[in-house]
């Protein structure tokens, strides 16, 4: 990937509303908005290498993206992206990740979770073919009632031998699974990792986790 021109400095989030810059990550590139705490302050190096990448908009997040909307050129930004370029290929062309990760949190229950699992396998395979490392993500929430999507999710990850990001295991142990009464929104409040409050809502842990999986990833290639 780093020779067909791929940036070992950037990273790309494929994702719906759970992973708009605003909420997921984007705080990283804000000073004042959040506190490391001794624990996590090494963190600190790998939030100044990945500068740039957190409060980018990526063309291939969106409220109500799902599986199916990223692979869809109907849905990419006409602004931003080539005529007939999906968003997620058209994320790819302009911003040159090494990695992308692939959280996707949102389906229809009228539609079968097997869609789900080709759409997805579509999503990785294209990640594959332009030789960026996808990283697939579990969700907090089970409004499917089987947890079949966090299933499809760990069997894809283990089928190409591809990282996952298991953000239902950093969940599990929140006050209500971090999830607020409609049991699929997070439970938010401020970013300080040297708090235990903040450590037992899911958007603070979430962020604590997504910055550990890029520190993860970072630290075992470089």
């Amino acid at each position: 990937g780093i020779a067909q021109g791929n940036d070992p400095m950037h990273f790309s989030k494929i994702g719906d509303c759970q992973n708009i810059r605003q909420y997921f990550l984007g705080l990283f590139d804000k000073t004042g908005t959040y506190r490391l705490g001794d624990q996590y302050e090494y963190l600190q190096e790998t939030i100044d290498h990945f500068s740039g990448n957190w409060y980018r908009k990526s063309e291939a997040v969106r409220t109500g993206f799902n599986v199916a909307s990223v692979l869809a050129p109907l849905h990419a930004d006409p602004e931003n992206c080539q005529p007939g370029e999906t968003p997620l290929a058209c994320e790819f062309r302009i911003w040159n990740p090494a990695f992308a990760i692939i959280s996707m949190e949102t389906w229809s229950s009228e539609q079968p979770v097997s869609s789900y699992e080709n759409y997805l396998r579509q999503i990785v395979d294209f990640a594959i073919s332009k030789n960026v490392m996808p990283i697939l993500a579990t969700k907090a929430d089970n409004l499917e009632g089987d947890h079949a999507i966090n299933q499809i999710n760990a069997r894809l990850a283990a089928d190409y031998d591809i990282p996952l990001w298991n953000f239902w295991a950093a969940t599990d142990p929140l006050t209500d699974h971090g999830l607020m009464e409609d049991l699929f929104h997070l439970t938010n409040g401020p970013n300080n990792y040297d708090d235990p409050k903040s450590l037992d809502l899911a958007w603070p842990v979430r962020n604590l986790a997504g910055l550990l999986l890029v520190d993860e990833v970072w630290k075992s290639v470089r």
